[in-house]
Parts: structure tokens; sequence; C-alpha cells
């Protein structure tokens, strides 16, 4: 089985076992690093907020699964984490992880003037963001996004 296959896979099984468990498959990455192999597995809930003990259960369980199927033939290293507040943004299912939150966008075409927006996600829907800035609602159509990123305030 070649790699693209194996990828395919593993997110099938494991984005299947996570949607049971309520949770999101954000990103999954397989990929030498020196000599080990290393499958990590970025996994949130719909809402955000994933926590260090629900990872560490979540790779106890998928290992299991893993080893069960038996896909990958040599020795690797498994890694469940949640995405972190400074990943990019990028689907309909990472915009709803932020609803509520303070995001900026950068457009790849300007809308109302802008081709960076800063506001807080009121709703997502089929292929856009609305947000609430300071003047208004405005709607981002999700193909008109070039990048995303949630903004945390520091202390």
């Amino acid at each position: 089985m070649d790699r693209q296959a194996i990828v395919d896979e593993l997110k099938s099984i494991i984005q299947d076992f996570l949607l049971a468990q309520g949770l999101d498959l954000v990103d999954l990455i397989l990929r030498y690093e020196s000599r080990d192999l290393v499958l990590r597995i970025l996994a949130d809930k719909p809402e955000g907020g994933i926590s260090l003990g629900e990872c560490a259960n979540l790779n106890i369980q998928i290992s299991r699964i893993l080893d069960e199927k038996d896909i990958l033939k040599e020795r690797y290293i498994l890694e469940i984490s949640s995405p972190g507040l400074d990943m990019p943004l990028k689907t309909k299912s990472d915009f709803r992880r932020c609803l509520n939150r303070r995001v900026r966008f950068f457009l790849k075409e300007a809308i109302n003037g802008k081709v960076e927006i800063e506001g807080i996600i009121n709703r997502v829907e089929e292929d856009l963001v609305c947000v609430d800035i300071d003047d208004g609602l405005v709607q981002i159509p999700l193909p008109k996004i070039a990048k995303a990123k949630q903004i945390v305030n520091s202390i």
C-alpha cells in the first residue's frame, strides 16, 4: 500500500472513531521526524476546547484501534493533541469552533474595501462566515478567505 493510501485509510478510521465520540478530526500528519515515524492527530470538540486528559484518553483508545487494524507495519509514535489557539482556520468546522471568538481574516479580494477584517464570528453558514465588526455585520464567503487566525489576547 502506498503512503497516500495509508494516510487516507488512517483518516477514514480515525475520523469515524472521533465522530462517534462527538469530536472533529482537525488534521492528521504522518511523517518521519529524524528516524521515527510519527502519527500526529489534531482533534477538537466542535465548539473547541478539548482537554489534555481527553487527548490522553484518545491516545489510548486510538492506539488500540491502530494495533487491531495493523495498518502501520512499522514502529511509530502516536501523538494526539488539540490544534492549539494559533492554528490557521481553513474549514467550516474550524470557524465553527471559533464561534463568539475574535478572528483576523486576510482576504483574497476586498470586501467593503478591506482585505483584512477583524471581528467576532457570529455564525457560520454553508459557504460563509458572518462576523461582527465595529460598524456592523460582514459576511465573508469561505472561498475569499486566504488566511484566518483566532486572536489570542496576551496578558
